[in-house]
């Protein structure tokens, strides 16, 4: 399988033409020497396109890295300092970059929305959380009503703790809002639609009172990690449907 036909794979299911208002430039974003004709016999998945993630990629023996945060977000920016360190490591080692930013948000039942929900077991899934007019965020109810701490535990990885917890509603849990990395503004949906609690990466400051005012539960498992969701399922999808290796860089940004 060459970059092209990868991209074309990815994309069958991804469906970037259906996410124009991402700021993000979603699919090939750094070429190998020959996206028609060089074959790709492992792919490298990672959270972030950075230096540190492209080279281990390298040193793992991958010819593509797949991310959910690429190098490239719109408009035009110089080639220098970090952002020439970032892009001179995938191509000085012929590394090619694929990323898919919203699309791997929003995604059924590969995404981290839907991939979070399908750990719940959350029942009668919905959709919820715009952000430029996309639907990214997933609701729904519980099978059964679970603690907070319960809760937080089931959302994340084994041995992952949440970055912030807080305890601001119902003691048991029915009903749950998921909206992965930045999206802490969406609590204001949760609230509208009554939800007990609500699961995100960040929470803000600004954030806080109005979700205590409300008496909504918040998780906050952090950015990078509620972020990994979606990319182990498309590389656990890619192993089992085109049969390549894969390999998952885990570079914790601690946030």
């Amino acid at each position: 399988m060459t970059l092209n036909e990868l991209d074309s794979y990815l994309n069958g299911f991804l469906k970037k033409e259906n996410f124009s208002s991402d700021i993000a430039l979603n699919g090939i974003q750094i070429q190998n020497s020959s996206p028609d004709s060089k074959q790709i016999k492992k792919i490298a998945f990672a959270v972030d396109a950075c230096e540190a993630t492209a080279l281990k990629a390298v040193q793992e023996g991958a010819d593509v890295l797949f991310t959910h945060h690429g190098l490239f977000w719109g408009g035009c920016q110089t080639i220098t300092g970090s952002f020439y360190k970032r892009i001179s490591s995938f191509i000085k080692n012929d590394l090619a970059l694929i990323a898919y930013h919203i699309p791997l948000d929003a995604n059924n039942p590969c995404g981290n929305n839907h991939g979070i929900a399908a750990r719940l077991g959350l029942l009668d899934v919905k959709g919820f959380a715009h952000w430029r007019g996309m639907e990214i965020g997933v609701y729904g109810k519980l099978p059964a009503p679970l603690t907070l701490d319960e809760l937080a535990q089931k959302a994340l990885r084994p041995g992952k703790k949440a970055k912030s917890v807080f305890a601001f509603g119902k003691e048991k849990i029915s009903t749950v809002g998921i909206a992965s990395g930045g999206s802490g503004e969406d609590v204001d949906e949760a609230i509208e639609l009554g939800l007990d609690a609500f699961i995100t990466g960040e929470f803000e400051h600004e954030q806080y009172h109005l979700a205590k005012e409300m008496g909504i539960n918040v998780i906050a498992g952090g950015h990078y990690e509620t972020e990994t969701v979606g990319i182990n399922l498309v590389r656990e999808k890619i192993e089992k449907e085109l049969g390549l290796q894969t390999v998952f860089i885990d570079l914790p940004t601690d946030l």
